[in-house]
């Protein structure tokens, strides 16, 4: 049991670790984005908005995702508790009065 989860434990640092070394390759892209709204936004576009309104909407999805591990942890974090019954009281009938 503690085989699988080591090794579920390292793939899942393996796989983050390979998708933080993309992230050099798009991080090139910021100046270009930067350069665009500047630019139209001096000649009267507005589409600053548009592209705020997409960073709120891409930040929220790590929000979600952390929020979601959470609530899974939550519910998953103690095992069923056993309901411990006293001997007789299953073997007594419920419709009669004592």
């Amino acid at each position: 049991m503690k085989h699988n989860t080591l090794m579920r434990g390292l793939r899942l640092f393996l796989i983050l670790f390979l998708v933080s070394c993309i992230v050099a390759v798009v991080e090139a892209q910021c100046p270009m984005c930067k350069i665009s709204v500047e630019s139209n936004l001096k000649n009267g576009g507005n589409m600053g908005k548009g592209l705020n309104a997409g960073i709120l909407y891409m930040l929220a999805m790590p929000y979600l995702i952390v929020a979601g591990i959470g609530y899974w942890w939550w519910r998953n974090r103690k095992p069923d508790a056993k309901v411990e019954v006293p001997d007789g009281w299953l073997n007594e009938d419920p419709t009669r009065n004592n």
